[in-house]
């Protein structure tokens, strides 16, 4: 499916699953509807599964949201509890669609209970009270965390009551906008078939031996826990001078203090050094941090407190953070006080699950888990950007049920497809506004999008542009975006090169031979003011474009 209907569909005001490999623009469509529906005054609700996720869509964890927290199981006691919550009312009650995105990270259980509450909240027995729940997704991630003796059915939350009751319309998005294919992209889309070829095989071996020339020491994804200590504290050691030791503070039920170490990404003792990298392992949107934000430490205030340096250059101040058990009625039960950092030269592929990686080293010869593999491989952009010190048997098969699911999801895709036509969706997409209590005037419609944009383009433009130069997209794709000329976008992208040489953005160089000709010209300009474009293109005898020219010059530049 395509992009233009899948966000026609979502207009219509139809449960929705959108799924689709990576690069097909499910963020970039789901964007497009928030902005639909802030510019129509419908009240929508941004929710992720995961923190990361979540600050990537501007919005919150569906776990804080509903107000279920960690809970498998909800009581008419607590559901009476949580009403009594004037934010969760103003939340929940108020809301007209919900968005969950990486969904295939929610167990089962949890959707389950998100579908409780709404009903409760809403006063109706329809599928998450009645409201537009829009799930967003791909299965051959990491499936989410469960109990032990757990297996796939009893997690997937397309396995849940709630899932089958809402009766999504699937939108399977086809169309690749993140890069031509490649090796890597061959690869990753076997992995999803479920058939590997001798020929991707024998390609992801020979990346043993690929040598990664970045500045920066490439981060190392490894399946266990154990591995990435003792790879931490190795090059913790490499350090010199005496390690600074943070040690937790805890109060509460012994037990269920416990509880917490087991669970908090946080050690009991931290140990660190100026020069240390480190991951952030709480979210704090205030401080401008989530829980997988990277950085290095930077130095100590007057305090001893840690100030984190991270890689967009921010310097942060890090106070140890709390997380606690609470009953019922909001009383703590156990806490658990520490600095929310652990050492960052190598982690575990769990927690790199939606980061886009220039590089690294990724060791999957202890895979225990179907998707490790899919999961660590899609981090990155091109092969030639991975090391990989080898792989077990599992390390390249998906989950079974994730695989008959995705095939599945396909086919109710392609009827979805044929089904609705735009002319029918656009004229149910006005009757949406309508019962959700939007507004239909032009003018006030107009107002609304230019205050988005306002409000949008406070981020830095660049920073903007970045993000989609980071997923490949084309040029011509991020100006569309952007709306503005391709020539804006290239002026960008010679920018960011320079004050980012480390980012890899090669998927835009030019050919070898055009870098060359534009840089012999490019050199013979006088250095003590700005180079001439009509210059550059006069002296290469009209015979390059200005767009390849200045592309070329992004690529010359020191």
């Amino acid at each position: 499916m395509l992009q233009n209907k899948a966000l026609s569909i979502l207009k219509s005001g139809r449960n929705v699953f959108l799924t689709g490999s990576a690069g097909t623009g499910k963020t970039y469509v789901l964007n497009q509807y928030i902005d639909y529906l802030k510019s129509r005054k419908i009240r929508v609700a941004i929710t992720a599964s995961t923190g990361i996720a979540a600050t990537h869509m501007n919005g919150m964890t569906i776990h804080s949201w509903s107000g279920i927290g960690v809970k498998d199981t909800i009581t008419s006691s607590q559901l009476a509890s949580l009403k009594a919550k004037k934010y969760l009312r103003d939340q929940l009650e108020k809301s007209k669609v919900l968005i969950i995105d990486e969904i295939s990270m929610l167990h089962k259980t949890q959707l389950d209970l998100v579908n409780q509450v709404l009903q409760y909240f809403k006063e109706s027995t329809q599928p998450f009270g009645g409201i537009q729940v829009v799930l967003c997704g791909d299965f051959f991630q990491l499936p989410p965390i469960g109990n032990q003796g757990e297996q796939s059915r009893d997690k997937f939350s397309f396995m849940s009551e709630a899932w089958v009751k809402a009766e999504l319309s699937v939108c399977y998005l086809t169309e690749q906008y993140r890069q031509n294919d490649n090796d890597l992209n061959q690869i990753l889309n076997e992995i999803r078939e479920g058939k590997i070829s001798e020929n991707s095989y024998q390609r992801l071996k020979l990346a043993s031996k690929n040598r990664l020339n970045t500045k920066e020491e490439p981060t190392k994804l490894y399946t266990h826990n154990y591995d990435v200590d003792k790879i931490n504290a190795e090059y913790l050691a490499k350090i010199p001078g005496l390690a600074k030791k943070f040690k937790a503070k805890t109060k509460g039920n012994k037990n269920l203090i416990d509880t917490l170490k087991n669970s908090v990404l946080a050690g009991e003792e931290l140990e660190l050094k100026i020069g240390a990298k480190v991951m952030f392992v709480k979210n704090n949107l205030e401080k401008g941090y989530v829980n997988g934000s990277l950085g290095t430490v930077d130095s100590y205030n007057d305090k001893g407190l840690p100030i984190v340096k991270l890689f967009k250059g921010k310097l942060v101040t890090v106070e140890p953070e709390d997380w606690t058990i609470f009953d019922d009625k909001g009383k703590s039960l156990a806490n658990f006080n520490q600095i929310p950092l652990r050492l960052a030269w190598a982690i575990t592929i769990h927690k790199c699950q939606g980061m886009t990686l220039d590089a690294a080293e990724i060791d999957l010869t202890k895979t225990f888990e179907k998707g490790q593999g899919y999961v660590a491989l899609s981090r990155l952009k091109k092969i030639e950007h991975l090391h990989l010190h080898g792989l077990n048997e599992m390390a390249l098969q998906v989950d079974a049920l994730a695989l008959k699911a995705d095939v599945r999801f396909q086919e109710l895709s392609k009827k979805v497809d044929d089904e609705y036509q735009i002319e029918m969706l656009e004229k149910q997409a006005y009757d949406f506004i309508k019962t959700s209590g939007g507004t239909l005037d032009k003018n006030e419609i107009k107002n609304n999008q230019k205050k988005l944009k306002e409000k949008q383009s406070k981020e830095s433009t660049y920073d903007i542009t970045l993000s989609y130069l980071k997923d490949q997209l084309p040029l011509k794709k991020i100006a569309d975006i952007r709306a503005v000329n391709i020539g804006t976008i290239t002026n960008h992208l010679i920018k960011i090169r320079k004050e980012n040489p480390t980012i890899d953005l090669s998927f835009y160089a030019p050919k070898n031979v055009i870098i060359k000709k534009v840089e012999k010209v490019y050199n013979q300009q006088p250095k003590d003011k700005p180079v001439s474009l009509k210059a550059v293109y006069e002296g290469l005898n009209n015979e390059v474009s200005y767009d390849e020219i200045k592309l070329a010059i992004a690529f010359i530049i020191k």
